[in-house]
Formats: structure tokens, C-alpha cells, sequence
């Protein structure tokens, strides 16, 4: 394996000057934008090349090499070379490979007790100022170069660098070099891990040159999993390249594979202590780490130097943020360790998760918490955690996150957990699939009996305010006033609290006493703005149809406004109960002549209410009544005649829905009245403006909505007088609510 790899890290021979024939000898490409900002700066004194083993430090060395018009002279270090004599002396060889006069260095070497600082020193420093030629002088590993005596060495020779002459550094961690000033002035250029990770092109080309054709997905998948080290990609190919089924074998890579595994021991862990291998193999679990959760798991007090040392000299850790507090391990790195880990020890990993999930708990992160709970494959562990942010997590459109951590545990462990039903409840609510919320509440009921008296309260509650809002069938009145009974019984920060305040308010709306309702709904909305998001697009969507009922169409409109921006910038577009807000949209939008707007919205609100499950029956039967206002609207009668039959055939569960049923009625004269609408010839742009004369718009408000002239409306409306065969706007409007061309009041 170690022969496979050595192109990937190796362009030339440990021999000085000698190119090794195996240079990319399996396909690494070359990395032209790279080799351009190498070869366009030659009046960079230094060049830095720094990164973890197998990034392709020393091809891309090679490779500027061979496009660069100066003399290279090239040095890879080793072990003997932490000796300043022999690093001067190796120094002068390579020199004189491009023509500098090294003499005088090797008569210093030479003298019995080489004198470093007052001889060979100096005379390091004249061979390179003076030499015959522009060069570059490549100092390839040389993180093996540790002793201060050695870097003095290498230090001397950059101060010497003559204008057009570079240095060049191949290393695996930041160089001990004083190049402070260097950064300042912009005479260092840095290459880092990031510069040299291979992009999806790269990669592409890299596993052809291997023989393997492989889909823009799967490069996609290894590039991202890798996060494009192009030893581990090379490592890859030779996996995939022997077997049988490459699509599956994408997906098993993984740190963990044995040829990664191995490469990792080699290159990595065995450069380390005994210590150090224990510290990185316990703190495997962490993503991301820090000093004190290290030190918290493992019982220690300097991991913040550990993990700063450990960075430095690039094994695979990397700073976030460019601040040495929070770390991340390669995710290579991170599955080898877990594996070792969980292969000798799986007892001690169970104990760090729960250390690292009681750490994050007690700091009030739950999200971090959750992961290292689910990972100690404890249902009570886990549970309480997971039912305390699902609510926030479905309220802001992250039911991905829920999604993800449940699936980890599976729905046999999860029926066992009251706590876990609950989350997984709350899930389907979102969804809107009320069959399935009662599954699981009903599940969450059969294990209370297993709990302490506390929870059995707190997560009998829980139930309740699922059952609410899910599938349970109970008239508009009996709903509010459960709402209101979950609401009292509630902490004040719970996130369901907001909830319960739109269902309270949408019951005594429906039961006829809007002005008990907008309270509630209003805050609904005012909680649901910190808490709940989607709940607050909900609460502006039924205080927008009260604004309709009482002829307020400016609050109407400013609602649904905020309700949709709400839904879209939160991402909560698709859930399957925003079908209410976007049906609310469009009636709002088409009451404003927008017939367009109207269209995208009710067609959006179409295909969620085709999503949603078996939820209340008043809100499906709300929507619908919404829906069949707006195709009336826009004169699409045989669909809102549909819509309204499909509410009469609910009706049965809402007994005490008095708006639903005025709703309703109105709704199927409206659609029996249109056929009136033939003997009263309007023009579309007429239509849009009959919808204006019920408000309190003057014309030239009107005009302004419309986005025409004050004189077009004005004509507009003589016309609609004149076909309507009235002389004033409160008469057209009486006019055309008896012929069903307008709502009545």
C-alpha cells in the first residue's frame, strides 16, 4: 500500500535534485490554477506549502517544477536532517545543483569544530545571495526539521533570498520559520489543505486516469465524504476499482475501509504517542470539540493545548472559524477513530456518550446533547431530550433534523418510549397526518403506567395537545375549550402554548364570537414569532379571514402578506397545513383583482391540502370553504362546486360550526347565482373593479392598486353603471351582490 501511495505524496526521490520516475503514475491531474499563482509570483521570497500526508504537496512541487523556467534545487528532508550540520551540508549539494559556489560552506564543514552561527551560517547565506542564477530551492518534509539550531539554518537562508529566487516549503504542519513579517508584507504564499483538496472535475479526471467511470453523484458523494484529500480518493478508486458494484461501494467507504484505516495508521497515529492516540481515539465522539468538553470527557485539564498542538501540526484537525477554540476532525479520521473505538472498548464509548450528552444538557444545548444520547442506544435517555425541541424543530421547518434522529433509533425503540412517541407524533403533525398522531399518542398512552407520577403528567399533556390538533373529532366549541385547558396547564415558554391559542381561536371563530377569537389569535401569533413560526402563519390566516368577514380587506391583505413572507423565508412552504395560509392568500389576492397571484397561490394551496392526512375536520373543511370563495372569484364555478360538496359530507364532525355553515350556504348561492352572470356583460378589467367598490378606496386609491390611471378607473366604473343600470358606486354594489357577482357582507 505504502509503494500505491507514494505518488500521492512524493514527487521526487529523497536523493537531491533526482526526480522520482513514479511521479503521478496514477492519474493525479495537475492542478492549473494553482500552478499559475506559483508561477506568477517569482518575487515571492517564500513559498508555503502546507498540509496533512497525502494531499499532493510535493506533486504540485513537482509539477511547478516542470513549468517554471527557473533552476530548481530540491531537498526532501529526513530524520538526519534535525542536525544543523548535516542540513548545511545537504543544503550547499542542492545549491550547486543550479551553480551557486558552495565552497566556502563545505571548507567550513570541514574544519574539525564547524563553527554554525559564525561560519557556515554566513556562508550559507553568501552562496544563496550570490548565485549565478534565479532559482528555487525546495525544501520538501519539512515538518521533520524540528530543532531550533536546524530552523536557524533554514531561517538564515530565506533572509538571503535574492530578488527572483524563491524558497519553497513542503510540509505537513506550519513551519517553524519567523515569517511573520513575511505575511505582513505579502511576500508568503501560502497553500494550504484547502487549495490542494481536489474539486469534482479533478476528481472526475483523477478516477478515469484509474480506469473507473463513475456518475457526477457518486464523484459528488466521495468528494464530499472525503472532502476531496486526494490520497483518500486514490484510495477509493483502488476500492472501487475491485468491485463488483460500484454504487453500493461508494456509499460503504468510509474511514473505517481498510486501506483508509491503514493509511491513517501510518501516516497519522503512528507519528504519535501512546497519550496522544487515547486522546484523539475518546474524543472521536465530538463533533465539533473544544477544550472543555474534552477535558469534561476524559477527566483532564489541558485539552485546549492538546487540541492546538494537534492542529498545528496538521493531523487531520482543523480550527473552526480560524479561531484555535473549536476543532473538527477529518471525517476519515473521525469514522477510523469511532471504529477503533467501538471495536476494542464498547462499553468505555457508551460512558462518553452519556458524558458528552450530560455535558451539553447542562449547558442548555439540546441539539447537541441529542446525538450522544441517541448514541448511547438508550430510549430514556434520549426521549426527554428529543420531545423537549421537537415542537421548536417542527415550528421552524427543521423536521429533517427530527426526521434524522428518529430514524437513528427506529420505531420499535421508540414504542418504547412515551417521550420518543411523542416526538414522533409531532412529527406526523406536521405533516398533517392525523391517523398516524394517533397511533403514536395512543402508543405514548399505553406506556405511561411506566413512568414516575411528574411525567406521567407532563407527558399526559403532551397527548392531549397532540390529540388536539390532530385527528380527534370534537365539535368547534368542545375544541377551544380543550384548547384553553392545555393552554392553562402549560409552562409559559412552552412552544405549544401558541398552538393551543390558534386552535382556541379558530373554534370560537367558527362557533360565531370573532371577537373572543382575535385575541387568542393574536397571541397565537405574538408566541408563535419566537417559538413557532409556522403556528403564527396560521393564527395571520385566521385573523385574516375575521378581517374578511367584517369588510376589512387592507388588514386582510397585510396579514397574508406577513404570513406567506413568514412561510417562504422559513422554509415552511411545503408543509402540508400551509395549505390554509396560501388558500387565505388567494382569496385575498383575488378579492384584489391580482387574478394571477390569486392562481399561483391556489394552486399551491391545491397540492398540500392533496397532501394532508386525516387531520381535524374543521380545518380541512376550512380550507376547502376558502378555496371554493376564490374559484367563485375567478369564475370557476364547477371547481368550487366540488370543493363545497366535499365540505357539506364533513360537516357531520363539526356540528356547532356556525361560520362553516354560513360559509357554505353563501358559497353554493354564490355558485347558483353565477349563472346570472351572462346577462351582465363586464369586461375582466370590470370584473377586477367591481371587487373594489364595497371598500372605502377612493378611485384614486383604487387606481393605485390597480396600477392604472385615476381617468381608467373612473371610466371603467361609468361603464359598469351603465351595463349594471345604476347611476352610483353603493348602488352597483347593492346591484351586483344581488346578482351574485360580489360576495354578500
Amino acid at each position: 500500500m505504502d509503494e500505491d501511495l507514494t505518488s500521492a505524496e512524493d514527487a521526487f526521490a529523497t536523493g537531491v535534485g533526482t526526480m522520482d520516475p513514479r511521479a503521478d503514475r496514477e492519474g493525479l491531474v495537475e492542478r492549473p490554477r494553482l500552478l499559475e499563482a506559483l508561477s506568477s509570483a517569482p518575487d515571492v521570497p517564500i513559498v508555503s506549502v502546507v498540509a496533512p500526508a497525502g494531499f499532493g504537496k510535493s506533486t504540485l512541487l513537482s509539477q511547478w517544477a516542470q513549468s517554471d523556467g527557473r533552476g530548481f534545487a530540491w531537498l526532501t528532508m529526513s530524520d538526519r536532517d534535525d542536525d544543523p550540520l548535516v542540513l548545511a551540508e545537504r543544503i550547499a549539494d542542492a545549491l550547486a545543483t543550479v551553480g551557486a559556489d558552495v565552497e566556502a560552506v563545505r571548507s567550513e564543514l570541514e574544519e574539525p569544530h564547524p563553527n554554525v552561527d559564525g561560519g557556515v551560517i554566513p556562508c550559507l547565506m553568501r552562496a544563496v545571495r550570490e548565485a549565478p542564477r534565479e532559482f528555487v530551492l525546495v525544501l520538501d518534509d519539512l515538518h521533520k526539521v524540528t530543532s531550533d539550531k536546524s530552523t536557524e539554518v533554514v531561517s538564515a537562508i530565506v533572509d538571503s533570498m535574492a530578488p527572483g529566487s524563491s524558497i519553497a516549503i513542503g510540509s505537513r504542519g506550519d513551519p517553524r520559520l519567523r515569517i511573520g513579517r513575511l505575511r505582513a508584507n505579502r511576500l508568503l504564499l501560502e497553500v494550504g489543505a484547502n487549495d490542494l483538496a481536489m474539486t469534482r472535475a479533478e476528481g472526475r479526471r483523477l478516477f478515469e486516469g484509474c480506469g473507473l467511470h463513475i456518475d457526477r453523484s457518486g464523484i459528488a458523494r466521495l468528494i464530499d465524504h472525503t472532502e476531496g484529500w486526494p490520497a483518500a480518493l486514490y484510495l477509493a478508486a483502488l476500492e472501487l476499482g475491485a468491485s463488483d458494484d460500484v454504487d453500493a461501494a461508494i456509499d460503504q467507504f468510509a474511514g473505517a475501509s481498510r486501506p483508509v484505516a491503514e493509511y491513517l495508521r501510518d501516516e497519522f497515529l503512528s507519528r504519535l504517542n501512546e497519550n496522544d492516540v487515547a486522546f484523539l481515539t475518546g474524543t472521536s465522539i465530538l463533533d465539533p470539540l473544544s477544550g472543555p468538553i474534552c477535558d469534561h470527557l476524559l477527566g483532564r485539564s489541558d485539552s485546549g493545548e492538546v487540541l492546538q498542538r494537534l492542529s498545528r501540526a496538521n493531523l487531520l484537525i482543523a480550527p473552526l472559524g480560524g479561531v484555535d477554540y473549536e476543532y473538527r476532525y477529518h471525517s476519515l479520521l473521525r469514522e477510523m477513530l469511532l471504529a477503533e473505538l467501538h471495536r476494542t472498548n464498547p462499553t468505555r464509548e457508551t460512558e462518553l456518550q452519556q458524558r458528552a450528552s450530560a455535558f451539553y444538557k447542562e449547558k442548555g444545548d439540546l441539539e447537541r446533547a441529542i446525538p450522544h444520547a441517541i448514541a448511547t442506544a438508550n430510549p430514556d435517555v434520549a426521549g426527554p431530550l428529543i420531545w423537549a425541541v421537537a415542537p421548536d424543530l417542527a415550528g421552524r421547518g427543521r423536521m429533517e433534523t427530527l426526521r434524522r434522529w428518529l430514524d437513528r433509533i427506529g420505531d420499535e425503540a421508540i414504542s418504547t418510549s412515551p417521550p420518543l412517541c411523542l416526538a414522533k407524533g409531532t412529527m406526523f403533525l406536521a405533516r398533517g397526518d392525523g391517523a398516524e398522531v394517533e397511533h403514536w399518542t395512543s402508543t405514548a398512552q399505553g406506556g405511561l403506567d411506566r413512568l414516575d407520577p411528574q411525567d406521567q403528567e407532563r407527558i399526559g399533556l403532551g397527548i392531549e395537545v397532540l390529540r388536539l390538533s390532530g385527528a380527534v373529532r370534537v365539535g368547534a366549541a368542545a375544541m377551544a375549550q380543550r384548547a384553553e385547558l392545555c393552554f392553562r396547564a402549560l409552562p409559559d415558554d412552552n412552544p405549544w402554548r401558541s398552538l393551543c391559542c390558534f386552535v382556541e381561536g379558530a373554534g370560537l371563530h367558527l362557533i360565531g364570537d370573532p371577537s373572543a377569537a382575535k385575541p387568542r389569535l393574536e397571541e397565537g401569533a405574538r408566541r408563535g414569532a419566537a417559538q413557532a413560526p409556522h403556528v403564527q402563519t396560521l393564527c395571520y390566516s385566521q385573523l385574516a379571514l375575521i378581517a374578511l368577514d367584517e369588510e376589512d380587506p387592507e388588514a386582510a391583505h397585510l396579514l397574508t402578506t406577513h404570513a406567506i413572507a413568514i412561510l417562504e423565508k422559513g422554509g415552511l412552504s411545503d408543509y402540508p397545513t400551509s395549505a390554509l395560509v396560501y388558500a387565505v392568500s388567494a382569496l385575498v389576492l383575488a378579492k384584489r383583482g391580482r387574478e394571477g397571484d390569486a392562481t399561483v397561490h391556489l394552486r399551491r394551496a391545491g397540492r398540500l391540502l392533496a397532501t394532508l392526512g386525516e387531520i381535524s375536520p374543521w380545518f380541512e373543511i376550512e380550507t376547502r370553504i376558502v378555496l371554493a370563495r376564490t374559484r367563485l372569484l375567478l369564475d370557476d364555478v364547477a371547481e368550487a362546486r366540488q370543493q363545497l360538496a366535499q365540505c357539506g359530507r364533513r360537516m357531520r364532525h363539526v356540528p356547532d360550526g356556525a361560520v362553516l355553515s354560513e360559509w357554505i350556504d353563501a358559497g353554493w348561492q354564490r355558485a347558483d347565482a353565477s349563472r346570472a352572470d351572462a346577462r351582465w356583460p363586464l369586461t375582466p378589467a370590470e370584473l377586477r373593479l367591481l371587487h373594489f367598490l364595497p371598500t372605502h378606496l377612493s378611485f384614486r386609491e383604487v387606481a393605485e392598486e390597480l396600477i392604472v390611471s385615476q381617468n381608467t378607473v373612473k371610466t371603467q366604473a361609468q361603464a359598469i353603471y351603465g351595463k349594471l343600470g345604476v347611476s352610483s358606486r353603493a348602488e352597483a354594489v347593492t346591484c351586483a351582490r344581488a346578482a351574485g357577482l360580489l360576495d354578500h357582507p
